[in-house]
């Protein structure tokens, strides 16, 4: 299996060399087109948007892909042992990598970058997150693995995002997840929506506002 994983880029809309880059990983069952519509609703026009493709087939959707596999039970958020999974490990690591090349063949550095992801997409997010220094996390109908650990305190701002009416990751897993990182110290910006399990124009509002924030804040050559 190749370690590059498969990977839509859409440049800045300006024209101009890329001020930073967006990094939005899809969830469970998509790929990685299922995002790329967001381009054309987001006035990101200086910023790079980049949409990775998970590295699993779907079992059930022949052009869906997945980061992992879920327990029969379906009890994926919180469990301490999660986040050991091989597919899980994976993932993480081919994922590390692609980011990593992603830096080196750009020369955008990652204090310029902004990882988000959707629902599996978005607890992928919270996963690497902490291990590379990101200018800021969006989690977005998203969910934690494990509960962190105090020496994972690093996290950079984090803007979490979630449906009150969610029924695929119900909202219980995203105050778990924030109570979490509050835990160890991590205040996120966290919003709940009167939505399902999608992105609302709204959720796309304060999504473009906290790039725009994190980006302006660091911008580090």
């Amino acid at each position: 299996m190749s370690n590059t994983l498969y990977s839509i880029s859409v440049p800045p809309k300006s024209g101009r060399s890329p001020q930073g880059a967006v990094v939005l990983l899809h969830g469970w069952g998509s790929n990685c087109q299922d995002l790329v519509g967001l381009a054309d609703y987001m006035d990101l026009s200086d910023y790079q948007l980049v949409f990775p493709e998970a590295p699993f087939p779907h079992p059930y959707n022949s052009t869906g892909k997945m980061w992992y596999a879920f327990p029969q039970d379906y009890s994926f958020w919180g469990k301490p042992d999660f986040g050991d999974r091989p597919d899980l490990s994976t993932s993480r690591q081919r994922l590390i990598e692609f980011l990593t090349h992603f830096t080196q063949t750009t020369n955008i550095p990652f204090s310029r970058i902004i990882l988000g992801g959707f629902s599996q997409g978005g607890a992928m997010t919270l996963d690497v997150g902490v291990r590379l220094p990101f200018a800021g996390l969006m989690v977005l109908s998203g969910y934690l693995h494990a509960p962190l650990q105090p020496q994972q305190a690093s996290l950079p701002p984090t803007l979490m995002i979630h449906g009150r009416q969610d029924q695929v990751v119900p909202l219980p897993a995203a105050q778990q997840a924030r109570d979490s990182l509050e835990a160890i110290g991590i205040t996120p910006n966290y919003q709940e929506y009167d939505m399902g399990h999608e992105i609302q124009p709204l959720a796309l509002s304060q999504i473009q506002s906290f790039v725009k924030e994190r980006l302006l804040i660091n911008n580090e050559p």
